[in-house]
């Protein structure tokens, strides 16, 4: 007689592996014409929201979580944009410092004034209101949509294109992994050189230049 547990496997469809179809890896950082072209559209376009959190997400180099969950006392304790902020992160819980550029914290103060956002609430909210802020879905949609619109494919970039792209550029510029390991928030510089996609030996050369 047949096992009923064996018949019962045949019968039930095939199950799909969760990355069929998808491309599976680090997302790559913006370069910076990317970056001049998204936020150009943003401007012309009107869209002042979107405009502050593109500009908040790049110079932050916040993890998405961590971009919807800020507040307007986060970044503007009296009623204008800082020139730097600190956020805790949700993933470590610990705390990490950020600079705000000046046309950053200009787009923040024309989004907090139009949308007269006030301390105590979150920057960004989503579909279900003031009190919530926006979800991770919701901002990895937008960021699909930016890429798409200046001809980026969106399956390639995605929220963490934006985290990375400064942070990436600092290291280009300046060789130094210890300052983009603190920009990150990572407690180990490890993971600073995993998540910049930095050879091994690239990183043993950078120390070698440093004599203590």
């Amino acid at each position: 007689m047949p096992d009923p547990v064996e018949v019962t496997k045949n019968l039930l469809p095939p199950r799909i592996p969760w990355n069929k179809g998808k491309l599976i890896g680090p997302k790559p950082p913006l370069r910076p014409k990317h970056v001049w072209s998204i936020r150009t559209r943003l401007q012309v376009e009107g869209r002042t929201r979107d405009l502050a959190m593109f500009n908040l997400a790049i110079d932050s180099k916040l993890r998405g979580c961590d971009v919807v969950a800020i507040k307007v006392e986060g970044v503007a304790p009296h009623g204008y944009a800082a020139d730097r902020a600190t956020v805790r992160q949700r993933k470590t819980g610990r705390p990490v410092r950020f600079e705000l550029t000046e046309q950053t914290r200009q787009a923040i103060d024309d989004y907090i004034r139009l949308a007269g956002k006030k301390v105590g609430e979150f920057l960004f909210v989503g579909r279900r209101g003031q009190g919530n802020c926006m979800t991770t879905r919701q901002y990895a949609r937008l960021v699909s949509e930016w890429m798409s619109s200046i001809g980026l494919d969106p399956l390639l970039f995605g929220t963490h294109s934006l985290r990375r792209t400064k942070a990436t550029l600092i290291y280009r510029r300046t060789g130094n992994l210890r300052a983009v390991q603190i920009l990150l928030g990572h407690t180990k510089i490890e993971s600073t050189v995993r998540y910049l996609g930095i050879e091994v030996d690239d990183a043993l050369a950078i120390a070698e230049q440093i004599d203590i």
